[in-house]
């Protein structure tokens, strides 16, 4: 019998559809990339077998001798481009090989276990910040790393490197192993933008260590024989919350006997060497401290390192806490040969750290220093320029892009306006071309000319440079320039102009006319305003010209009196006035040139009726500076420090609008008690509770005392104290707004311009202060 043919059978093969469909999982980018990647690794292996059959040379699987090179071929591999990067294991396994290994923005709650393992051969203890550390393999590990045949696994004993280097920034780090001083030819250690909030102690015994990077976390402290590195040059720990910088700790008498035997050995006899300083970081030239909570009396100042070239103490209150510690700290500074840079900017610091006493016979002061940024602090550039008269180098107040030559010192104060070089040649040059104004600058032949010798050549101007002086080349400036000049004329200014060269008291008999005089004092109102104490406004910085500027133009345009107080709020001249018992408003605007206050010896209801109080653009802390005139006659009177809000509540039981805009208080003045005593009302000392409160431009991060303050609303729909209307938070650094604060009963509630994302501007822009406090409430329900 013939059998049959199964052509037919496979011409009718089974339904597709009947077949149980198979779901396809879907790859991640990095399993896709990682199976191309095969692919043509595979294809070009096979390429290259079916072309050795044809190789004349008869060099087999490779091309020439040259690819027949196994140094070479391991290089290639190492070398190879990668589309996307290696997992957590494979980068820890490829770090034997080159001695550095960075495992930044992975997520990672710690250093990896396995780092200790593979180069080690150690376990580390867990940790009590992480539960389960996650997994540091990938699946297509095996697909994105293949081996050749005969191939190891990782480097040979001969080829293995220390690790040298070690970068784990911008993860989730919060503990550190104390196996990581096992690592003992570290040099390189980078944690920044971590959550770290404490360091073992047997971190300070990397001592191989010449670079560590510890900014952006959480620091509250560092292990004391840190600062007892030998070999650390680079230090950078800002933006933590570190309190104190004791240099000398390690060296101090409770430490003598651990002093005297300087080289230990940790884990046993084959532990690693430690040898620890003699003195503070010997060799730390860059330090950065910056944003942290060090005041100078936490600094230890008298242990600092000696070849200290560039020091960052910005954003950190300095001047709070003990006065006097702050020129002391300024002063030992000074000491320093080769302190090159020293930045302050946005410190509490002011003319008052740089005494006179900053001189010696020696000469040593600032020797070396090219650059002094204390901008936007309390320092002005009449304190400095009298403190500085000293020193040897040649100051200079513009600031360019450039860095300053050798034997210029760079001085920053105020708010800082970058230039270019040309741009400040020309400026000195239209000085220069303008009448009397070679009387106080050296010729070119390097002669003087005497005072009171005037160049009496004429300047010949082109018209758009008289326009410019004048203002007038803009539509806007014609317009302002008519309106002026129909304007009534204003009466003429005191003939006493300018800023006197120390402050005058405020007990004599002119400052109380002055202050009764109708140009400050308004009587049907009982407002007293006294005008701001800043520094000249500035023109633009690009706006110049070489003409001399005409005489209208150069007249000053700050303190014009000189009965005027000085200080921010001279409560000493005000109490003096007859108007003082029945006085209701103060206006007090912009007065930056002395930021302190002046109480008499009694000031027990100095202003009893003062309802408003006006202190906007002051620039004023969280606390500020008071001074009491002494009876014992000397002529500069004794500075205590106290904080702001509470001693404004205790000077002005009557007050109902207080406005601070635009100066500098954080979070840390608005304090959950302080807020208590200045909002409400209180029969015991006669306080009639704040209505207005305005905190607009500051430098407010989060909202806690206010939200302690809501809770009194929970469950209570009205509080008897309770008087507050008005509350402007606008123009802050206010991350979250919380909820609670949809209880307080507020009529007007201002939050524009601060960095939260939640509520959205909508809800505000639509319905205002209601809709936004019923939107908070409604994130509490």
């Amino acid at each position: 019998s013939v059998p049959k043919s199964p052509s037919k059978t496979l011409r009718r093969p089974q339904p597709v559809e009947d077949e149980p469909l198979i779901p396809k999982t879907p790859l991640s980018i990095k399993e896709v990339i990682a199976l191309k990647r095969a692919e043509v690794r595979k294809a070009v292996s096979a390429s290259s077998s079916g072309a050795s059959f044809g190789n004349p040379a008869g060099f087999g699987d490779f091309e020439n001798l040259k690819d027949a090179d196994p140094i070479a071929a391991k290089r290639n591999d190492e070398e190879t481009p990668e589309l996307g990067r290696w997992s957590v294991k494979e980068t820890i396994e490829r770090a034997r090989s080159i001695g550095s290994i960075n495992l930044s923005s992975r997520s990672l709650p710690c250093l990896p276990s396995a780092l200790f393992e593979i180069h080690l051969g150690v376990t580390p203890d867990p940790l009590k910040s992480v539960h389960a550390e996650p997994s540091i393999s990938s699946p297509t590990d095996a697909a994105t790393s293949p081996k050749r045949a005969g191939q190891r696994e990782g480097p040979a004993w001969f080829e293995a490197q220390d690790l040298h280097v070690i970068k784990a920034w911008n993860n989730e780090i919060v503990e550190i192993q104390h196996e990581i001083s096992l690592f003992g030819s570290l040099k390189m250690v980078d944690l920044h933008q971590n959550r770290i909030t404490l360091l073992p102690d047997t971190f300070a015994d990397l001592t191989a260590l010449t670079t560590l990077d510890l900014s952006h976390n959480i620091l509250t402290r560092l292990p004391s024989n840190i600062f007892a590195l030998p070999n650390l040059t680079v230090m950078n720990i800002s933006h933590n919350t570190l309190s104190e910088l004791p240099f000398g700790a390690p060296f101090s008498a409770s430490r003598a006997r651990n002093a005297r035997n300087d080289t230990l050995s940790s884990g046993g006899f084959f532990g690693p060497i430690i040898t620890r300083a003699s003195s503070p970081l010997p060799r730390l030239s860059v330090l950065d401290v910056s944003h942290n909570k060090l005041t100078a009396s936490s600094i230890d100042y008298a242990n600092l390192p000696p070849l200290l070239s560039k020091a960052d103490f910005s954003a950190n209150p300095l001047a709070s806490g003990n006065f006097n510690s702050t020129p002391a700290f300024i002063q030992a500074l000074s000491r320093l040969n080769h302190l090159r840079d020293l930045r302050c900017e946005t410190a509490d610091i002011g003319d008052d750290a740089f005494t006179g006493t900053l001189f010696t016979p020696e000469g040593r002061c600032f020797s070396q220093l090219r650059i002094l940024n204390l901008g936007e602090t309390r320092a002005t550039t009449e304190g400095l320029q009298s403190a500085l008269s000293g020193l040897t180098q040649n100051i200079t107040y513009d600031i360019t892009s450039e860095e300053p030559p050798e034997g210029t010192l760079r001085v920053s104060v105020g708010k800082q306006v970058v230039r270019e070089a040309w741009e400040i040649e020309a400026e000195r040059r239209g000085k220069s071309r303008a009448p009397g104004g070679m009387t106080s600058t050296k010729s070119i032949g390097g002669s003087r000319k005497p005072d009171g010798v005037q160049n009496n050549a004429e300047v010949l101007k082109e018209t758009w440079e008289i326009e410019a002086e004048q203002g007038l080349l803009t539509e806007g400036g014609r317009r302002r320039a008519r309106a002026a000049a129909a304007a009534p004329p204003k009466p003429s200014p005191p003939v006493g102009h300018g800023r006197p060269s120390t402050p005058v008291s405020t007990s004599q008999p002119s400052s109380t006319a002055s202050l009764i005089n109708p140009q400050y004092y308004h009587a049907p109102t009982q407002t007293l305003t006294l005008p701001p104490l800043s520094a000249p406004a500035k023109l633009h910085a690009r706006s110049f010209s070489l003409a001399a500027p005409s005489s209208s133009s150069s007249s000053p345009q700050g303190k014009t009196d000189f009965a005027l107080p000085t200080p921010a709020l001279p409560l000493v001249a005000v109490s003096a006035q007859s108007f003082a018992q029945t006085l209701k408003i103060l206006v007090l605007s912009n007065r930056k040139f002395d930021l302190s206050i002046t109480l008499p010896a009694t000031s027990d209801a100095l202003l009893p009726c003062l309802e408003e109080l006006l202190l906007d653009g002051c620039g004023f802390g969280d606390q500020v500076s008071v001074t009491t005139p002494a009876d014992t006659g000397s002529t500069t009177p004794p500075r205590l420090v106290n904080t702001l809000l509470p001693l404004l509540t205790r000077l002005f039981p009557s007050l109902r609008t207080l406005d601070l805009s635009y100066n500098a208080l954080t979070s840390a003045s608005l304090q959950r008690d302080d807020l208590f005593s200045l909002i409400l009302a209180n029969n015991s000392n006669s306080r009639k509770g704040l209505r207005h409160l305005r905190l607009r431009g500051n430098r407010i991060s989060d909202l806690d005392g206010f939200q302690d303050i809501a809770e009194m609303f929970r469950g209570h729909r009205s509080v008897p104290d309770w008087k507050l209307e008005e509350l402007d938070l606008r123009d802050n650094e206010i991350s979250k707004l919380p909820a609670e604060l949809g209880l307080l009963p507020l009529e007007v509630f201002l939050v524009d311009g601060n960095v939260f994302r939640i509520p959205q501007r909508r809800v505000w822009e639509r319905e205002g202060t209601k809709g936004l406090l019923n939107w908070l409430r409604g994130r509490l329900e």
